[in-house]
């Protein structure tokens, strides 16, 4: 029987590498997004290359009733999950002093509270002792604020804390818990930037560190994976 994983904001950017890269090790995958389209694009790709399934659910992870029946779908799709890439996030440029009012609450709500929510109403389903393993997508910001960049400093460090804490509690039951802290990685949403693209890691590398760091023997975890690129932060 095919393992699970879960990813959220599975449909693009890294989540949609992550997508790839467990889908070709024989994994099942139960991925959310916003977008119902990519989403449907997705998985036909997915399925069509592999003997595999791909569920997937459109959701508003910065909305906590979105993250619970995320959580809920997931749950009626499989009785346990082996891996859970907690992806889903946002980057909006502001001022802790000047950003718009709101701004904070949306980037915590997303980058941060969407992981809190979903590890919490999945920790049950994760097999105890049995390579169960849980990767929240932090971010250089988690340890190097960004001077235009408060708000998402902030909801990144809150994640880097909760992955420390999450690992803690995990020792119990055998999870192991990564926390993925990559620099500029080239989406879609740098394609405008007019910078060039050798400038950035490729997204395809990070979900290649997240797998490695799952493969290794069980008695092991790779607690934090720091990924730069080569030339150094943007």
């Amino acid at each position: 029987m095919n393992k699970i994983a879960i990813i959220t904001g599975g449909s693009r950017g890294i989540g949609k590498a992550v997508a790839h890269e467990f889908a070709s090790h024989g994994f099942n995958l139960i991925i959310c997004g916003r977008n119902q389209k990519s989403l449907e694009k997705l998985a036909q790709s997915l399925t069509s290359e592999k003997k595999i399934s791909v569920d997937f659910f459109k959701a508003d992870l910065s909305i906590k009733k979105d993250c619970l029946d995320f959580v809920d779908f997931v749950k009626s799709k499989t009785s346990n999950v082996n891996v859970l890439v907690n992806n889903a996030g946002t980057f909006q440029p502001g001022r802790l002093i000047d950003e718009p009012e709101g701004q904070m609450k949306y980037q915590m709500d997303l980058n941060f509270f969407s992981a809190y929510h979903i590890t919490r109403g999945l920790w049950n389903y994760f097999p105890k002792n049995d390579r169960s393993h849980i990767f929240n997508m932090c971010s250089i910001a988690s340890i190097t604020a960004y001077a235009a960049g408060g708000g998402y400093s902030v909801s990144k460090y809150a994640l880097m804390g909760f992955s420390k804490s999450l690992r803690e509690e995990g020792k119990v039951d055998g999870i192991r818990v990564s926390a993925i802290l990559p620099g500029a990685t080239y989406t879609d949403s740098w394609s405008e930037a007019g910078i060039p693209e050798s400038r950035f890691m490729r997204a395809s590398d990070v979900a290649k560190s997240i797998y490695n760091a799952y493969e290794i023997n069980e008695f092991s975890n790779i607690e934090e994976i720091l990924i730069r690129p080569i030339q150094g932060d943007i």
